[in-house]
């Protein structure tokens, strides 16, 4: 799959003076794109398109080169104890992503140029809740391998959390471009999982991303750097035949990774928020996604928001199943959640 690159760049002015922000500014610069400063990289203004799809796909082609000013840390459970940004926004264009709704009318990729700041943030963190190991996830809000290429900020994170003692970091990615990262010195404190789906649910809404067999080919790789590796199984869907595909996907995963060790999968279900429901249906008014508010039962999130998942006894049957499946094929791994 072909490396993204952006139709048009977003420059805030202070993002010149870190190391990043200049290179990039200068790389786009020799490319002849279009850069435009703005005072803040929320102030984003003239991204074309006339309609809520043009919009979202042009967003997509725009890069964002900013700073990040706040650095407290927000809790990431289950995930991990914290989670902290070098991307927001992501290029590909998977229809059920949550990002829908938390970025909502900007999706456009954001690249924070401050790393060395943020990573410092982190460093406080770890030092405060020492010795008690803090895990951190980094792809919160974004897929960040998939602009590792124009960043380097995922390798720095990578070779920091190498350093650190009480320090453990967690990403996942649907990219495949991790050849700049398997020399990286990690130190094992770095878990790289990837999200895999069946090649049905990739093709029908995952939208530019690489097929699963470029995702498996790059956990060979991952795993034989020597990185903690994970799985991702998200989001899972109940539709007629789910239980073959899951456990063919499943069985290809153990024929061509039959002896990773310390081997982790999370498991996710299929959830949507109205908000993030009518902004699916102005981007993609084609989706096949099951959005019936009747068949759901409801959740609230932490902040309230009511999400609609499926109810208890699907979902349980989405776990049950997985779950032995799971312990079929890899009977040394660990779920580590199901949601």
């Amino acid at each position: 799959m072909e490396l993204w690159f952006p139709k048009r760049v977003y420059v805030e002015p202070g993002a010149l003076d870190y190391p990043l922000g200049k290179a990039l500014y200068q790389r786009f610069r020799a490319d002849r794109l279009p850069i435009t400063m703005i005072p803040g990289h929320n102030r984003v203004l003239g991204v074309p398109g006339h309609t809520a799809r043009e919009a979202y796909r042009e967003g997509k082609e725009t890069l964002v080169i900013g700073v990040k000013r706040t650095f407290e840390l927000e809790s990431c459970r289950p995930s991990a104890d914290f989670q902290f940004p070098l991307v927001t926004g992501c290029p590909a264009y998977c229809q059920y992503c949550y990002l829908q709704s938390s970025l909502g009318r900007k999706p456009y990729v954001r690249i924070y140029a401050n790393v060395d700041e943020i990573l410092g943030a982190v460093g406080e963190k770890i030092k405060e809740r020492a010795p008690h190991i803090t895990s951190f996830e980094v792809a919160s809000t974004s897929d960040p391998l998939a602009v590792e290429h124009l960043t380097g900020s995922l390798r720095q994170a990578i070779e920091f959390f190498g350093r650190q003692r009480y320090g453990l970091l967690r990403f996942v990615t649907k990219f495949t471009n991790v050849d700049g990262l398997l020399t990286a010195d990690h130190s094992g404190h770095t878990r790289f999982r990837f999200s895999v789906n069946t090649p049905q649910v990739i093709a029908a809404f995952e939208h530019r991303t690489p097929p699963l067999d470029e995702r498996i080919a790059a956990a060979k790789k991952v795993a034989a750097a020597g990185y903690p590796l994970g799985f991702l199984v998200a989001p899972l869907f109940i539709y007629d035949g789910w239980r073959r595909d899951y456990h063919t996907l499943l069985s290809r995963l153990a024929a061509e990774l039959p002896e990773v060790p310390d081997l982790t999968f999370e498991l996710i279900q299929f959830r949507f928020t109205r908000r993030s429901k009518d902004i699916i249906l102005d981007r993609f008014p084609n989706t096949a996604l099951d959005l019936d508010e009747g068949t759901r039962q409801v959740k609230h999130g932490k902040y309230g928001q009511a999400k609609f998942i499926y109810p208890d006894e699907e979902a349980e049957a989405l776990r049950a199943y997985l779950s032995s499946e799971i312990q079929r094929f890899f009977p040394a791994s660990r779920v580590l959640y199901f949601t």
